[in-house]
């Protein structure tokens, strides 16, 4: 299986569907969820944890917006199942992020969105399988 945290190779669209809505997905949880390094180490950051400095409004704005990724993946034809993980893991991020500072270096470890992708990528992957 392939580590969601580190793997960010492209979602793979089953042939006959336009693949530039799931590359743009595939941003969104890039930005929330690793789009800066921190120099001299390893460790990736997003927006979600940026965004969770900010009381009050901070930690709200990266779960509308990982509930759109859902919304998405919805729309893609994931299983129930599958939503409900994602939505896990999106509720979890949420508790983390609502903890003030702590929730933030939280957030720097538990990536939600790439996660979240990582699912939708595999349901792809099955899906266009199952179509061959």
């Amino acid at each position: 299986m392939r580590n969601p945290i580190t793997s960010m190779a492209p979602l793979r669209v089953p042939a006959g569907r336009p693949g530039s809505g799931h590359a743009r997905l595939q941003r969104v949880a890039q930005l929330l969820d690793s789009k800066w390094r921190i120099p001299g180490t390893g460790i990736r950051f997003g927006a979600d944890a940026v965004l969770s400095l900010v009381p009050g409004v901070g930690p709200v704005v990266p779960t509308a917006v990982s509930a759109y990724l859902i919304w998405e993946a919805h729309r893609l034809g994931v299983r129930p199942g599958t939503l409900l993980r994602m939505a896990a893991n999106v509720g979890l991020d949420a508790l983390i992020s609502a903890v003030p500072l702590a929730g933030s270096i939280g957030d720097v470890f538990f990536r939600a969105n790439l996660r979240n992708m990582e699912l939708l990528r595999r349901h792809l992957d099955q899906q266009g399988r199952s179509s061959r």
